[in-house]
């Protein structure tokens, strides 16, 4: 998820906009109503915050068990063959 900021909050709120980065969030920065450019984290980092992956599983379809275990048995080979 993305926050649109301006180049006022920006400068003003540089230290929490920098925190927020470190904690994976992105940020849209907008120009007279339209965006002009994109602060996002480093591609190295894979941190997602807490918050940020509970709002993505909450958008979700729920899972159906039975379905899912029965996916799982499908796709597992369940046969004992020697490694060597």
């Amino acid at each position: 998820m993305h926050r649109e900021i301006t180049p006022r909050e920006l400068r003003r709120e540089s230290n929490e906009i920098i925190r927020e980065l470190n904690k994976g969030r992105t940020f849209v920065v907008t120009h007279k109503g339209g965006p002009v450019g994109e602060l996002k984290p480093m591609s190295g980092s894979n941190y997602v915050s807490t918050e940020i992956a509970v709002e993505l599983f909450r958008s979700l379809p729920p899972i159906d068990y039975e379905r899912f275990r029965a996916d799982l048995d499908a796709a597992a080979d369940q046969a004992l063959t020697p490694l060597a």
